[in-house]
Formats: structure tokens, sequence, C-alpha cells
């Protein structure tokens, strides 16, 4: 599009549907799942029935960092902790949305559940899409959603893969913004019998180990969220 400078000289600049084609091919890129595409910081409601004031903080918190982002962030993330339905996903995703579109990251989200599963797949002979083709989006993503990590259950395997994506982030100083179900505590029960072992609660260090989980407290700012689960009270499903 061509316009007149302050001059009156006629110079070139880009329109703003081609900017938003551009926004709007990094945001499909990002591939945020289909509920949560309309995540987004000013649409995480913190005045309802109930809210746990550490959720206005964990906002807080997420708003200051799109802010600092990236020169006072220095490759450092965020780490949602809290439980089921207090909001995390939806921060995360919302941090990621204003990233790419005030920043024009190159950014990407990742179920870590549905990335395993994938990569076990992707072992078939007959299937063509490598392992190399699924973790290499989510070495290299200037930004990542690292979503409910911890979920799968604790292997040697998974763990490698924990520590293929954290180290390999770490190391080129890349945002990872993480949420996690399971408290940021190391693994405990060494002196339990097998039955107190299933009845405590499992931790983060349970899940990833106690080394990956010394490694996220050196990429990530924790944020912890507590409250009612959100989806059991506010957004339960209804007709009509």
């Amino acid at each position: 599009m061509r316009v007149k400078d302050a001059a009156g000289n006629w110079v070139s600049r880009p329109c703003e549907c081609q900017a938003m084609e551009r926004e709007m091919r990094r945001l499909t890129a990002a591939r945020i799942p289909a509920g949560y595409w309309d995540c987004t910081l000013d649409g995480y409601d913190t005045a309802f029935p109930g809210a746990d004031p550490s959720q206005a903080w964990a906002l807080k918190t997420a708003r200051a960092f799109v802010d600092a982002y990236p020169v006072d962030t220095g490759g450092k993330g965020l780490l949602f902790v809290g439980s089921l339905g207090v909001g995390k996903t939806h921060l995360a995703v919302g941090v990621l949305r204003r990233l790419i579109q005030e920043r024009g990251v190159r950014g990407i989200f990742c179920d870590y559940g549905a990335l395993l599963k994938e990569i076990q797949q992707s072992y078939n002979p007959r299937n063509s899409i490598t392992e190399f083709d699924l973790l290499d989006p989510i070495l290299t993503a200037e930004v990542l959603v690292l979503d409910d990590l911890g979920a799968q259950k604790p292997t040697d395997w998974v763990w490698d893969n924990v520590a293929l994506i954290l180290n390999t982030r770490y190391n080129n100083k890349l945002t990872t913004l993480v949420t996690t179900n399971y408290p940021d505590l190391p693994p405990g029960g060494g002196a339990l019998t097998d039955a107190e072992r299933a009845a405590r609660e499992q931790t983060l260090g349970d899940r990833i180990g106690e080394r990956m989980r010394s490694r996220l407290a050196e990429m990530c700012v924790r944020v912890d969220m507590t409250g009612k689960d959100f989806r059991q009270t506010v957004k339960r499903a209804r007709f009509g």
C-alpha cells in the first residue's frame, strides 16, 4: 500500500490486512488446540465467586512476563503449578498468543502426553513421520507451551524425553511455558510401603525425576495457583 509520509512523499507500507494475515499464520502454526483457541489474558476471569487470590496474582505475573519479554526475561519461562481447573493452560496459552501478536514470536503448543504417544507411533516402520520430525519443532520453537508435564506414567524412556526437551531448550536459552498438576516438590516415599506409596500424593519430582525438576527451577519462574475447579463451577457444560 502506497501512502504519503509527513514530507508529502509517496512511500510503501504494508497494509493492515497483510499484518493480520501474518499474525493469523503464526497463530495457526502454533497448534493451539480448538478448546483453548479463545484463551487470552484479557479473557481470564479472576472475579467469579470463589476465585482464589493466587489466580489474580498468576494473571498479573503472566502480564508482567509478556511486558518484559524478551530483554528482561533472559530466556526464562514460567512454570504454572496447581490443581485441575484453576486456569494454568488458559494463562500459558494467553501468554503465547500475546507474544505471537505483540512480539511476532514463533511459538508452539505441545500436550506432553500426546507428544509421547506420537513419538511411540513414529517407531512403526510403516509410519512416514519420524521422531525427529515430531521433536524438531518442540526443540527449536522460540516459545514453547509444554502442557500437562508429568501426566505420563514415569519410565526411563519418558524421563529421557523430558531431559532431551528441557536440556536442549535450556542450553539454547529458549523460552518454555510449562503447566503441571503436580506439586513442585522432590520425589518422596522411599521409606514407605508399596500401599503407603500408592496412597501418597505424587510430586513433580516423582513424575519427571529430581534432576529435571531442578532443571525446571533454573528455566522457569514458578507460578503457584490454587482454587476450585473453574470447569466444575463457572464453565460446567449445559444445554441452552
